[in-house]
């Protein structure tokens, strides 16, 4: 029985021993062959496991991307995203766009994040599991920003905050998507500035 008692946590050690070597290898990989050239194979044989050890965990190599790329992540450890919130909104946004900026400019994080934007696009399972684990929750997370701000009356009260997340993150993921222009700071400077003069209550508006 001792005997036994060992083998199990031992057993869960390598196995994720073996997890986070594939997880490492598909990501220096990736950033060697790009994602075109990425395969299952190399990806095993680079962490010196078997292909079917791979496909027990993850059903593609968008999957073991999106990982991989959660392990290297700042929200990789579990914890809920908070953005800052000093009471001063356009500070705040224009913080997080600029280290937005920083993170999409990073050769790292770049090439895992064009591959998962091409994959989510054919691959319905991927695509719910980047919506349930990545996505909604930054989603979730600027939207409480934006509803602290409107109850300390610096939005206005009856704005969709769906859409204001979009007219405020939405210019910058586009451009860098589809590489239509530089992905400056002084540009999503201009992009916080833009989109809160349009989103300010209104003067005239009735309270």
């Amino acid at each position: 029985m001792p005997t036994q008692h060992r083998a199990t946590p031992n057993a869960a050690r390598r196995r994720e021993a073996s997890r986070l070597a594939i997880l490492t290898a598909a990501f220096d990989l990736l950033q060697e062959v790009g994602y075109a050239r990425l395969s299952i194979e190399g990806i095993a044989g680079r962490a010196g496991v078997g292909k079917q050890t791979i496909y027990r965990w993850w059903p593609s190599k968008g999957a073991i991307i999106f990982d991989a790329f959660l392990m290297l992540s700042a929200g990789a450890d579990g914890g809920p995203v908070v953005l800052p919130d000093t009471g001063d909104l356009d500070a705040d946004l224009t913080a997080v766009l600029r280290a937005t900026v920083a993170e999409l400019n990073d050769p790292r994080y770049d090439r895992p994040m064009r591959a998962l934007a091409t994959e989510i696009t054919y691959d319905p399972e991927l695509a719910a599991a980047y919506a349930e684990r990545l996505d909604g929750p930054l989603k979730e997370a600027k939207r409480k920003r934006l509803r602290s701000a409107q109850r300390a009356g610096q939005l206005a009260g009856d704005l969709d905050l769906d859409v204001a997340v979009e007219m405020i993150w939405g210019p910058v993921l586009h451009r860098w998507l589809h590489r239509s222009g530089p992905l400056t700071t002084a540009y999503t400077d201009r992009v916080v500035t833009t989109a809160l003069n349009g989103l300010r209550p209104r003067p005239d508006a009735a309270p």
